[in-house]
């Protein structure tokens, strides 16, 4: 799996969410992630948990080996972007 693929995969699997996905090996991923659809989900855990719910098969089966990830509703995102 490369970076392009797994944004394509969030971005696609979740509405109104934009993901900025960097890999230095196709196996090891960084994301930071922006959908409308955390609003109203105040645990982060529970953010992550949506987005794991779509990649779990790419973690069995080996294609995507660790993925770190931070999460934002698209307010919290734009906070961080202007502090």
């Amino acid at each position: 799996m490369t970076a392009n693929e797994l944004k394509t995969l969030i971005e696609s699997s979740l509405p109104n969410t934009t993901a900025l996905v960097e890999s230095p090996d196709n196996v090891h991923f960084e994301a930071t992630i922006i959908s409308e659809s955390f609003n109203g989900v105040i645990s982060k855990v529970k953010q992550q948990q949506m987005v794991y719910a779509l990649i779990n098969d790419y973690i069995a089966s080996g294609e995507l080996h660790a993925i770190a990830m931070k999460t934002y509703t698209p307010e919290k995102w734009q906070a961080t972007q202007t502090s």
